[in-house]
């Protein structure tokens, strides 16, 4: 047997083990009702895991009942914001997993309300560590971070050895966050990681507003046959991730204890510029179009400009890698938002609360 037909059955080994992992294995998931953690919880109930659900459903944050369409009857919802220390307590209690994508993740908001910022990605995750240190010190905790801590690279594509210089706040509150995971790691032992999100997108993404990234305004854009406006001359790059890949990375971080203490960047394989990006979204959705506009002033002095991300670090931990192709990511988002957008667009709170 060849070198190459060696690696490649170890690899599927290695998926399959991840994934039997969990059957029967009690999860918490953080921000569960959120875009990548509605996401997380349908793999995980799909692979036979006891699921139990955080989420405060913070105003304009992305928490959603139709998230958990489907799987409501199979998990168990609690609405607690993950600051509340006496609850959180309980809720961490026997459970061997934790997905902590509690979080604000506006970049714009962070900077109008950087105290709310702090207090829901600093003092949120801190009560939660404290809450597992206390009550659950064997659970492993899988932490959510994101490639804006690196601020603007020096050079691409961005590997985990970049220095981290954000340019917002919530930039700064978020690797605070990542620090503290990291340090509870190698101080208190409780087993920790972070993986550092680049651009998530798929079905289920907030696209009420704008303020939560822009892939998920340009698909609603598209889906509504609406301009889409792309800031200066749309030559920055970026990567993106399906959202289904981004589920499957925290799937292998969460059984890995190779992963422990360690920080990963989670991007995707295809970067292109937003002029491209537009394009075959726009051929993709059969509606649409672009107009390239001034970048606003309060946007521009937080941009990043071009980024994408080297993930061989967590390919090479975990044998991860993404599956979707940008195409057929948009595709299915497009396929998903123009079934289910008008639920999308109305007051999440308004629908109500699955039992």
């Amino acid at each position: 047997m060849t070198d190459e037909a060696l690696g490649s059955r170890r690899l599927a080994s290695r998926a399959l083990a991840y994934q039997a992992f969990y059957r029967g294995r009690r999860v918490l998931v953080t921000g569960g009702l959120g875009f990548i953690g509605s996401t997380l919880a349908h793999q995980l109930v799909a692979l036979g895991a006891d699921v139990a659900i955080v989420d405060s459903r913070l105003k304009d944050a992305g928490a959603h009942p139709l998230n958990i369409a489907g799987i409501a009857a199979h998990v168990g919802l609690h609405i607690v914001d993950v600051r509340d220390r006496a609850a959180m307590n309980g809720l961490v209690r026997d459970r061997e997993v934790i997905f902590n994508l509690a979080g604000q993740v506006s970049h714009i908001d962070s900077m109008r309300d950087p105290e709310l910022d702090l207090e829901v990605n600093c003092r949120s995750h801190l009560a939660l560590l404290e809450a597992c240190r206390y009550h659950s010190p064997g659970t492993k905790v899988v932490f959510a971070g994101t490639r804006q801590v690196y601020g603007r690279p020096d050079s691409l594509p961005v590997d985990e050895s970049h220095l981290v210089r954000p340019t917002d706040v919530n930039g700064i509150n978020k690797v605070a966050g990542e620090y503290y995971h990291l340090v509870y790691n190698n101080v208190f032992n409780l087993r920790t990681c972070s993986l550092r999100l680049t651009n998530v997108y798929g079905p289920r993404q907030l696209v009420r507003h704008n303020r939560q990234g822009f892939i998920g305004w340009f698909i609603r854009l598209a889906v509504e046959g609406g301009v889409i406006q792309v800031y200066g001359d749309g030559a920055q790059i970026r990567d993106f991730v399906f959202v289904d890949d981004a589920a499957d990375a925290f799937l292998r971080a969460g059984a890995s204890d190779a992963c422990n203490g360690e920080v990963f960047n989670v991007g995707g394989s295809e970067p292109i510029s937003h002029r491209d990006l537009t394009t075959l979204l726009i051929e993709t959705a059969g509606s649409g179009s672009v107009e390239l506009v001034a970048w606003p002033a309060d946007k521009k002095a937080i941009d990043i400009g071009s980024f994408y991300a080297n993930s061989e670090k967590f390919r090479r931990a975990t044998g991860w890698q993404p599956t979707v192709s940008l195409r057929d990511g948009l595709q299915r988002s497009v396929a998903y938002y123009r079934t289910h957008l008008a639920a999308y667009l109305a007051d999440p709170d308004a629908a109500g609360v699955p039992a």
